[in-house]
Parts: structure tokens; C-alpha cells; sequence
């Protein structure tokens, strides 16, 4: 099965020029430094924006996935409930993957567009040789495998059980750090 057989997907809104920030405004543009696989979409850092093409916008929904077109690396991150409560657009170095089946979903495929063969077919069709980028056709036919929605959401829980065992090693290893930096501080004040 190929990506366009399960979404639809279109380019981020076509921005002439620069992206001009206004502060006033209500309409929030995802740029790709503002998204990543370990941090979702930071929705503060967005920019507000007032919309400068003749494009009609296509506003994202939280189960819309984006995925950059730029890079050396294609992530994909899901847009999600916070998305739902703003006029939000992708930046054009995003692509827009809009599912159109009931039986997918975006977590998982957001989760299975992240994985090796998903990337490794990205990366071998990508074009440019000093910027990467990757054209909607060779998006639209990635290989994907769909599976029942009881597997797409035991694989889903299981993505949130690693990221949570991450978070707590992480917060570890800081602990770690902070006590191995007050064991250093205390020596060096009992010798002074």
C-alpha cells in the first residue's frame, strides 16, 4: 500500500517571500524549527502571521500529520488536540498528510513515517545535492502497511510507554549530574 492510497496530501501554504510576524494577529504558521519528533509542534514558538498569497488556506486539523520536505532528515509530527484551538497553517517546507480512512491512525502513522524504511525510501528518492528536499509525488507513494486498529493502537501505546521510560531516564541522568556536581562542590569547600 502506498501513503496517497490512505491521505491526501498537499503542500504547506505558499508564503510570498519572507513570513512577516504580526503580533495582532490570530493566525498561527508551523515552520519546521518550531516542530520535532521529540517535541511535537512547540505551538508557543510559532509565529503569528497574517497570510500574504491568494491561496485559500487549509487550516490544520489535530489529526493532520506534517512532514518536512526539507532536510536531511523528513520527520513527521501530528499535529494533535492543541492544533484544534488555533487558525494554524503549515509552512511551505511542510508537507500536509491528511488521512482519509477511518481505519488509520495519525499517531501511528506518524510513528510508522518516522521508522527506517519510511525514511530510508525518503532519503534515496530525495533530489539536491546541497539541499535535500523531497517532491509530493515521492511522498505520496511510500510504502506503508496498515494494520488492524487494535495493532496500530497497541504499537501506539507502546510509542507512549518509550517515550515516557525516556522521559524518566533523562530526568535521571540530570539527577545524576546535579549530584555528582554537588558531590564536586562540596569536596572543593572542605579543602578551601
Amino acid at each position: 500500500m502506498r501513503l496517497k492510497d490512505s491521505a491526501s496530501i498537499s503542500a504547506g501554504y505558499p508564503f510570498r517571500g519572507k513570513i512577516p510576524e504580526v503580533q495582532d494577529s490570530s493566525i498561527i504558521v508551523v515552520q519546521m524549527k518550531d516542530a520535532s519528533i521529540n517535541t511535537g509542534i512547540k505551538w508557543d514558538e510559532c509565529l503569528k502571521t497574517e497570510l500574504t498569497g491568494k491561496k485559500k488556506p487549509e487550516w490544520l486539523n489535530p489529526t493532520d500529520i506534517l512532514v518536512a520536505a526539507r532536510g536531511n532528515h523528513y520527520y513527521a509530527v501530528q499535529v494533535g488536540e492543541r492544533g484544534s484551538n488555533v487558525q494554524a497553517i503549515a509552512a511551505p517546507h511542510f508537507f500536509v498528510v491528511r488521512i482519509n480512512r477511518f481505519d488509520v491512525l495519525p499517531e501511528y502513522l506518524t510513528w510508522l513515517l518516522n521508522q527506517s524504511p519510511c525514511q530510508k525510501y525518503l532519503e534515496q528518492n530525495a533530489e539536491g545535492s546541497m539541499s535535500k528536499s523531497i517532491r509530493r509525488s515521492v511522498l505520496e507513494e511510500t510504502p506503508i502497511a496498515i494494520p488492524p486498529l487494535v495493532k496500530q493502537k497497541a504499537i501506539v501505546e507502546m510509542v507512549r510507554a518509550l517515550n515516557r521510560e525516556q522521559k524518566i531516564i533523562e530526568q535521571l541522568l540530570r539527577n545524576g549530574e546535579q549530584m555528582m556536581s554537588l558531590i564536586a562542590n562540596d569536596l572543593l569547600n572542605q579543602t578551601f
